[in-house]
């Protein structure tokens, strides 16, 4: 705004209209990095070969990659260590949307680790165990 004789005037218009080309602009830039990150809730059922739940799994989840460090922030876990309960069922928290590594242990089964992509709001995601293989020896 001008100044005139002690009186404030409105800027001109071409002023006015470069001011507010400006504001939008800033505010379309700025806006995808106030966006929040999408999550998902997690279930994780893990049963062996013949469909039984397998009580007591270690399970870890680990996400890989689908948004920045950055973006996450510090706040967002990015990996978590749980234990399945007698029904084989595991829940996580919303996590962040993208590639998890997902590794299960359990006593007298096979050690299960791939990756899984979480693009939904609700995800489950069932893992079948194998038993050990047998040990040979050399000897």
């Amino acid at each position: 705004m001008e100044s005139c004789g002690g009186l404030l005037t409105r800027p001109a218009p071409s002023e006015y209209h470069e001011t507010m080309r400006r504001m939008i602009l800033w505010m379309a830039l700025a806006l995808p990095l106030l966006a929040e990150t999408p999550m998902t809730t997690l279930t994780i059922k893990v049963k062996n070969d013949s469909g039984k739940p397998v009580e007591d799994a270690s399970i870890t989840v680990r996400f890989i990659k689908g948004h920045s460090v950055v973006k996450l922030g510090k706040g967002i876990r990015r990996e978590w260590d749980l234990h399945t309960n007698q029904e084989g069922i595991a829940k996580i928290p919303p996590i962040p949307q993208g590639t998890i590594l997902i590794q299960v242990n359990a006593k007298n089964y096979q050690t299960f680790g791939d990756n899984f992509d979480v693009d939904t709001e609700q995800k489950t995601v069932e893992i079948k165990l194998k038993p050990p293989q047998a040990q040979f020896s050399a000897h």
